[in-house]
């Protein structure tokens, strides 16, 4: 069945370019078992002697791209034909030991890619797929590489697996060793976690753990005059985005992944904890004006978030469709149903000026019309059209001119 899931014909590799040994583990067997494997699903395998060597010869002769991810133990990866395959060389004197190093149970099964080779299993990972459950091998092995503390409460929430009792003890009280690992590869690991349809139990089992510590500062982004972080609130704002505020949105499986997962991350961090965990610059800026509006809108106040809109300026209005043109679901995961369906309506038109703010005309159009030279003036000016556009007082090109030429002349220009 295994065999069957895996499509193994299909691979960009014939099985006779590996060497007698070679093996398949980790995600792709417990997928094929669980029958939750895509098109082209990652390809771990393991193989004897040395791995990077292997997938460069690989590369001579098959093409693709040969990339080391760790020259210490020999591992490398063959991207070729849309597929990524990670070799890796065996640890240990024979299979069965280097699966027992592995992070959990269910991730130490090797399908040997002999005709005839039977699944192994030497940790009980199968009768842990079949009750849905998440366990280390081994305290040391989570220790061995502290990722997999997190990495294991982001599978129980991707998988829909429960952590195992023990499992969760280890992961508590090792939770600082978390800060050895490089900020990048954390930050890979949440954005995985905050993506998953159930990201924000996993999230909270890792708040509550105490693994992003390191990373979170400040009075939390949902209660900014709070003196002290506000972990509840928190925990609070986490537990209402979840797939069925999606739902209830109307979002598409990808807009739904897009806007939880930026939702979630800017839940738990601000810039300085961002900044922390080497997040790039965009998301950085995404995740700065979300948790801006967040304080602007969902701030106690008369009317709740009816109300605060009701405050915004033209020009405020403006900048927060100019800022969020491709956020505003996540924002309005926390709009009340009624006015969070209207603003999706709008969001949906992609020819609403307000909701996809643009220029009427553009600054050649303006400089040649009207005699302009390229100066500060003429992006001001392309600005007020903007606005004047968004809330209907222009509607065509000509109207834009004719407003052009009165705002110079309010100018003196």
């Amino acid at each position: 069945m295994l065999r069957r899931a895996l499509r193994i014909e299909a691979w960009p590799l014939p099985l006779a370019e590996l060497p007698a040994g070679a093996a398949l583990v980790g995600g792709a067997v417990r997928d094929g078992l669980l029958q939750r494997l895509g098109a082209r699903p990652d390809l771990d395998l393991v193989v004897p002697g040395d791995a990077i060597s292997l997938c460069r010869e690989l590369s001579r002769r098959h093409g693709g791209s040969a990339v080391v991810l760790d020259g210490k133990r020999s591992i490398a990866r063959l991207v070729l034909k849309g597929w990524c395959l990670d070799l890796a060389r065996q640890v240990g004197s024979s299979l069965e030991e280097d699966l027992w190093r592995r992070d959990f149970r269910l991730n130490a099964l090797a399908l040997p890619l002999g005709s005839q080779a039977p699944l192994l299993d030497p940790t009980g990972g199968l009768r842990d797929l079949a009750l849905a459950r998440i366990v280390a091998v081994r305290e040391a092995n989570l220790l061995d590489d502290p990722l997999r503390l997190l990495r294991g409460i982001r599978l129980a929430a991707e998988l829909g697996f429960k952590l195992d009792d023990q499992t969760g003890e280890w992961i508590r009280a090792h939770h600082r060793q978390i800060t050895e690992v490089a900020p990048e590869r954390v930050l890979v690991e949440l954005e995985k976690l905050a993506a998953c349809p159930a990201g924000q139990r996993g999230l909270a089992v890792a708040f509550e753990s105490r693994l992003l510590d390191p990373w979170l500062s400040g009075p939390g982004v949902l209660a900014p005059h709070q003196a002290e972080p506000n972990r509840a609130a928190q925990l609070l704002s986490l537990q209402r985005l979840d797939a069925e505020q999606t739902g209830r949105l109307g979002l598409s499986p990808s807009e739904a992944v897009a806007a939880l997962g930026l939702a979630r991350l800017a839940v738990l961090f601000d810039a300085k904890g961002l900044e922390r965990l080497h997040a790039s610059r965009q998301l950085q800026r995404r995740c700065g004006q979300l948790q801006h509006w967040w304080n602007q809108l969902l701030a106690q106040g008369p009317g709740g978030v009816e109300g605060q809109l009701q405050t915004l300026t033209e020009t405020q209005r403006l900048s927060l469709h100019q800022q969020l043109a491709e956020d505003l679901p996540s924002l309005l995961l926390f709009f009340p149903p009624a006015v969070a369906l209207a603003w999706m309506k709008r969001w949906r038109n992609p020819d609403d000026p307000l909701f996809h703010p643009r220029f009427p005309v553009d600054g050649w159009t303006l400089q040649q019309t009207l005699g302009l030279g390229p100066s500060r003036q003429v992006g001001q000016l392309l600005a007020h059209l903007s606005a004047e556009l968004a809330f209907g007082r222009i509607n065509k090109p000509e109207e834009a001119l004719k407003a052009a030429r009165i705002w110079l002349e309010s100018r003196g220009l």
